[in-house]
């Protein structure tokens, strides 16, 4: 879900991201960022700014897992 999320919007902050992503508490979101990032499929910017703006976006590593992502949640949608 997160993954789609930035894939919609190009570019996320945590705030967009904590109301996009419904249910998951901040804990979650910020272990799932953490882990998507040393994964490689999630790049993380922090601006130098008071008070601290950070921004993900996808890298090209997950920009290719979305098609399949979205083939699992048609497959899911079809037959479940």
């Amino acid at each position: 879900m997160i993954l789609c999320v930035i894939d919609n919007k190009e570019v996320v902050r945590y705030g967009e991201l904590s109301r996009a992503v419904s249910g998951i508490t901040n804990t979650m979101l910020a272990t799932s960022l953490k882990e998507l990032e040393a994964d490689g499929l999630v790049e993380r910017t922090q601006y130098d700014e008071m008070p601290v703006r950070v921004e993900y976006n996808l890298t090209d590593k997950a920009k290719s897992l979305i098609p399949i992502l979205l083939q699992l949640k048609k497959w899911g949608e079809d037959n479940l």
